[in-house]
């Protein structure tokens, strides 16, 4: 049996941000407001789809995702279609995967690369590097050494006395270095550190992180790149810590300010009342609403409403088209 160890150090920073997520998560636990209300978890869970699979090309926008999840007709790439579709599947096994079953770990990357690629559900069989443009940034070791190396590493989590927090992000690094499959490493790197987390807390399975990662992308791979480079993946758990942190912040003043509940209800019916039985543009629905700033506008009444089903876009394929409308469903 091998007493492999991941090559990391913890910092202060990482302790600094330790202490502040146990105080958040006390704090969101003794107020109550861990408690994510079934629509407000599909939610999160269509904007963690429709983020992690953004990182990794895909261009099809929110409206677009929470349209195919809804069983509506979307013109769009097949493929990334099709992507949309197995993350979403692959996200409703969650909580029932273990995170320390190599036949989980290659269930749930079959289900997430079905019809994408031929080696999905399976290790890679071959060599792979990650490249930046035309440089060679990462190669991965040799496909022969994986299934041990991936056996070595969920051994080395469960006998880790380190913390959660710690040993989650320390593993998708990890992870990402191994690069056990042929494609989808990142989008399984990804859900497994939600997975190990909502192991420990069950809230991680709701928390939108990669919502974050998606708007750090840069400072994601470059971090990455260091821990590479560095043969230490201590900056990388910084930065996945500082993520953890702010997705919490932004969870806990969401909760503490009704979004999602009373103040989501009320902009949503705003927005219902001014469209009434006629079909509108944003623009016209913001002028009868005596909105003056499109993106507020998108986030808190145009977006909830269209999560929720009750309006729907004429040209959901493009959704960008200025000649884009809404009518209720």
């Amino acid at each position: 049996m091998s007493d492999y160890t991941p090559p990391f150090h913890i910092t202060d920073k990482s302790i600094n941000l330790l202490a502040k997520i146990s105080e958040q998560l006390g704090r969101i636990k003794t107020s109550r407001r861990s408690v994510v209300n079934p629509r407000l978890r599909r939610q999160n869970r269509i904007r963690t789809i429709h983020s992690s699979l953004a990182i990794e090309q895909n261009t099809l926008s929110l409206e677009q995702v929470t349209a195919i999840l809804d069983g509506k007709r979307v013109l769009g790439p097949p493929d990334e279609i099709r992507e949309v579709q197995n993350a979403y599947s692959a996200y409703e096994l969650i909580t029932a995967l273990n995170p320390f079953s190599v036949k989980d770990m290659l269930n749930a990357h079959r289900t997430m690369m079905d019809g994408l690629i031929a080696e999905n559900g399976r290790f890679r069989s071959g060599g792979v590097g990650v490249f930046n443009g035309k440089s060679l940034i990462h190669m991965a070791p040799p496909a022969e050494l994986v299934q041990g190396q991936i056996k070595d590493l969920m051994r080395w989590y469960k006998k880790s006395e380190m913390h959660p927090l710690l040993k989650s992000a320390v593993f998708h690094y990890e992870l990402e270095f191994i690069h056990p499959f042929a494609d989808g490493n990142g989008r399984m790197g990804r859900m497994w550190h939600s997975l190990l987390l909502g192991k420990w807390n069950d809230l991680f399975f709701y928390l939108p992180i990669e919502e974050l990662i998606r708007a750090n992308q840069k400072e994601y791979y470059d971090n990455l790149e260091r821990a590479d480079r560095e043969a230490d993946s201590s900056a990388f758990v910084e930065f996945m810590l500082q993520i953890i942190h702010d997705s919490l912040r932004e969870f806990d003043n969401a909760k503490q300010t009704g979004q999602g509940s009373n103040q989501d209800e009320s902009a949503v019916k705003k927005l219902l009342d001014a469209l009434g039985t006629e079909t509108l543009s944003a623009r016209e629905l913001m002028q009868r609403m005596g909105l003056s700033h499109k993106p507020t506008f998108r986030k808190n009444y145009l977006r909830p409403a269209l999560e929720r089903g009750l309006i729907e876009a004429t040209l959901p394929d493009k959704p960008t088209s200025r000649y884009q409308k809404y009518r209720k469903t």
